[in-house]
């Protein structure tokens, strides 16, 4: 479930291991590159921690980034 707060939209992903973790960055990326709207985000072993926020509208939280979250939710088979 994805968390606003901080003027961010943020979830962390648990996986198997690193390569599931690995494997689900990379549809990720392709979907952001495609929106180019790109996440911050962290990966340690089998855990991704995303965070996600606008930059050209002063670091909040926009619909750009609700569209990207659920873009997301339809990638992670958790």
């Amino acid at each position: 479930m994805w968390k606003e707060e901080n003027d961010q939209l943020s979830r962390t992903f648990q996986f198997q291991n690193f390569i599931e973790a690995w494997g689900f960055m990379n549809k990720v990326a392709l979907i952001a590159e495609k929106m180019n709207h790109h996440p911050n985000w962290l990966n340690v072993y089998n855990r991704v921690e995303i965070n996600l926020c606008t930059h050209d509208a002063g670091d909040k939280v926009t619909e750009r980034d609700h569209k990207l979250a659920a873009a997301i939710d339809k990638v992670y088979k958790g």
